[in-house]
């Protein structure tokens, strides 16, 4: 089967063939349709500090995902053969404390397809029964091979109640945008988005009822006056890793406000905790998806009406793939989808 694979140290993959996974008893063969480009394969792309110590050579790479099951283990029972799904990336331990009360998002033993196990930028993927979503006919391929992204969008930005509530969100990626979308979708009053880059700030606007704001160029505190916010916003969801932006949360935000963290920091990051904790701030870091519990939100949201379709900027074939990173490395995207059919 074709697959882009990191075949060792080095900028860029590689479409080659290798050999059709093999699945054992508990496992299902999905046919992959579609696959989301995310910044965790940037990263691989790049071969940076984070690859170098992380991921095996040579590996396929790719984590996002839809497609359709060709085959079942011999104890698969809750699937079917012709059966549309996505899947959870994050293959999860049995021992741990974590696994075994069900809190499976933070076991520890955790690894991951397309980082440490064989990914999704493939024609065939090899993935555990357990870890299978199924798609309802009202979710395409498309906005399956999103639903990775768009779960961490949806876990940040429900980590706290957002009925009536102001929301600041820093960094217009992706992920950033979507949870936009979702807070709009779920109450929230005012949602405003930072960032620097033009171009996403225009694409947040374009895919949810929100206040871009170019921090370059625009004082964050006019635009709370405004929005008539005496206080400041109530919940902020941190999505850039940038240390500025986390300082300008913490100052926009309410006594006892509330933060949530997905935005990474390369390296080590100076944090004013005297402020933190004279404001009665909380916050939370959040990793990946709540298995399961966002998935079913997330897909009962995009059957409710949530809409994210106009996140994906960038559509290619698989054998196109380098046009696609190209689009991911020049910052000038959203999502970008590698066909594989």
């Amino acid at each position: 089967m074709k697959a882009l694979v990191k075949e060792g140290p080095g900028e860029g993959l590689d479409l080659r063939d290798v050999s059709e996974p093999e699945i054992g008893p508990d496992d299902v063969l999905i046919k992959v349709h579609k696959t989301g480009i995310c910044g965790t394969d940037i990263h691989i792309w790049n071969w940076d500090a984070w690859a170098a110590r992380t991921v095996p050579t040579p590996l396929v790479t790719g984590h996002e995902f839809a497609g359709e099951i060709v085959a079942l283990g011999r104890d698969v029972t809750d699937l079917h053969v012709g059966q549309r799904v996505s899947g959870e990336g994050h293959l999860i331990g049995k021992t741990s404390r974590q696994s075994r009360s069900g809190r499976f998002h933070l076991d520890p033993e955790t690894r991951g397809i397309g980082v440490n196990e064989p990914g999704s930028f493939a024609e065939y993927l090899r993935l555990p029964a357990f870890n299978a979503v199924p798609l309802p006919d009202t979710i395409d391929d498309e906005i399956g091979a999103i639903l990775d992204p768009l779960g961490n969008a949806v876990h940040t930005a429900l980590s706290f109640d957002l009925i009536g509530e102001d929301v600041l969100i820093t960094g217009a990626g992706p992920i950033g945008i979507m949870a936009a979308a979702v807070a709009r979708h779920v109450g929230a009053r005012h949602v405003v988005i930072t960032d620097v880059n033009p171009l996403r700030l225009d694409l947040a606007a374009q895919v949810a009822d929100v206040t871009p704001v170019n921090v370059a160029t625009e004082d964050l505190k006019d635009v709370m006056s405004r929005l008539h916010m005496v206080q400041g916003f109530d919940v902020g969801l941190e999505m850039s890793g940038s240390q500025a932006a986390l300082d300008q949360m913490v100052e926009s935000l309410v006594m006892g406000g509330r933060i949530a963290l997905l935005g990474i920091p390369p390296g080590k990051s100076p944090v004013d905790w005297s402020r933190i904790v004279l404001k009665a701030l909380t916050i939370k870091g959040v990793y990946g998806r709540e298995i399961f519990e966002t998935w079913y939100k997330m897909i009962a949201m995009l059957e409710n009406g949530l809409d994210v379709r106009k996140v994906i900027t960038h559509r290619f074939k698989a054998a196109d793939y380098r046009q696609g990173f190209e689009a991911m490395l020049s910052g000038q995207s959203g999502k970008v989808v590698l066909d594989w059919t």
